[in-house]
């Protein structure tokens, strides 16, 4: 009886044991934290290198507490500590900490001391959340589905027009049988001794009205020579221009909504003569991270998700796995189409524009508006259309009104004795512009 009786009190005691671990357990998992406010430090602080359901530069943070607990045995102190000095914890030896590092090719993740330990608090009750809003799913999925429902709707429109073209052809075909017809009729002898057919015959017509007919003809012909006149001034001319991508790539989302500077992507505008067509490098710089569209502007027709599937398109020219990072050699590049392209004859340089545009003309703040004056407002274009003429004419009238500003920083030394040359060919008070200073030379663009 005494050792059955000393069996209960041990069972007894072990299962108290296990129901005290359980609810210290389930007070460590619980944090007391406001996921709203964890949300705007999670955007500020983590969004970078984290996603909450899948790997980015650092681990999915989605229910990583709930994780941690269970697979490591470890808890909201633990995190609290990798979060404000990760650098320290692994100095004092910590296993885990050292195997995350390692795991992670030895990048270092950012110290955040400033985090108190209430935000971090936040940022984990934040992370406990379902991984992904399901109202934003529900949007992306009705909107992918309007586009669907679109294009269905465009072929039904296509199919209409195909059955009207059948129609009128056929229609046609019947006038032109029937004409025929009545001519052949009219083709029998009259009782004047002529056939109806001569009896209207073009060439009586003619003789009988020949000053109409003169005067009809070279107002025609007026007319013909202006056609091609346009015509010949159109040859090479593409205002307007505006081919599919290989990828869909949205300048408005970028350079407008993002404000990201032209020369992030163009690097060699401002010092190059041209100004280079970006790389798949150049993208992944920024997509490496950024696997997913999460921005508020959506264009009409479009959906976050169809953005998202672009940037797959980036991955594959890249040779580049988003699940574990980690690039193969089957890569390929992204075969831009070219928009704006000079003509052989034709020396074009954009530093020089770009450069002296910046410091010379008057009024101009950026780099961006002196890409403006020429590309027109890139930065509101969902897709790039070539928006100016480019031709002979449109480069002489930019010339003749671009003002010069010869009293900025920049350009005051240099142009101190060319600016009293020019005051006294054009008067003090007149305004000095580009075509005053060499801008109309044949040999500027043509040598």
């Amino acid at each position: 009886m005494i050792i059955w009786g000393n069996f209960k009190l041990k069972q007894m005691a072990s299962a108290l044991l296990i129901v005290l671990f359980s609810v210290s357990f389930a007070q460590e998992a619980e944090v007391n934290g406001d996921p709203a406010k964890g949300e705007s430090l999670y955007n500020a602080n983590c969004a970078a290198c984290h996603a909450l359901d899948k790997r980015m530069v650092g681990p999915a943070l989605g229910g990583i507490l709930e994780r941690l607990q269970q697979e490591q045995g470890l808890g909201r102190d633990w995190l609290h500590s990798w979060i404000k000095d990760n650098a320290a914890l692994r100095e004092s030896g910590d296993e885990y900490a050292i195997k995350v590092y390692e795991e992670y090719n030895q990048i270092a993740m950012m110290p955040f001391p400033q985090l108190s330990e209430q935000d971090i608090d936040d940022i984990l009750a934040y992370t406990s959340k379902p991984s992904a809003e399901e109202e934003e799913k529900v949007e992306d999925t009705a909107a992918a589905a309007a586009v669907d429902k679109k294009e269905d709707s465009d072929g039904a429109s296509t199919g209409v027009i195909l059955i009207g073209f059948a129609v009128i052809s056929a229609l046609l075909i019947w006038i032109i049988f029937r004409v025929n017809y009545l001519y052949k009729l009219t083709a029998e002898e009259t009782i004047f001794g002529e056939t109806e057919a001569e009896l209207f015959s073009l060439k009586k017509s003619f003789e009988k009205y020949s000053k109409f007919a003169y005067s009809l003809m070279g107002v025609l012909s007026l007319f013909v020579l202006y056609a091609l006149w346009n015509i010949m001034l159109a040859v090479g001319v593409d205002k307007g221009y505006q081919p599919e991508q290989p990828i869909y790539f949205s300048h408005k989302i970028h350079a407008g909504e993002q404000g990201i500077d032209c020369q992030m992507c163009h690097t060699s505008a401002k010092y190059g003569k041209v100004s280079g067509i970006p790389t798949t490098n150049v993208c992944m710089n920024c997509h490496y991270q950024i696997q997913e569209y999460k921005g508020e502007y959506i264009e009409e027709g479009k959906s976050k998700d169809f953005y998202t599937k672009e940037i797959q398109k980036i991955y594959v020219s890249a040779g580049f796995n988003p699940q574990d990072l980690t690039y193969n050699e089957d890569s390929k590049p992204i075969e831009w189409t070219r928009i704006h392209n000079m003509p052989d004859f034709v020396y074009f340089n954009h530093a020089q524009h770009v450069v002296a545009g910046e410091q010379t003309i008057k009024d101009a703040k950026n780099v961006e508006q002196v890409c403006f004056a020429c590309h027109g407002r890139v930065d509101q274009m969902d897709e790039v259309q070539m928006e100016k003429d480019f031709t002979m004419g449109w480069c002489i009238e930019c010339h003749r009104a671009t003002e010069v500003d010869m009293n900025n920083e920049y350009n005051k030394e240099y142009y101190a004795q060319l600016h009293e040359k020019l005051k006294k060919e054009y008067g003090k008070q007149a305004t000095i512009t580009v075509d005053a200073i060499g801008g109309l030379e044949c040999g500027k663009c043509h040598y």
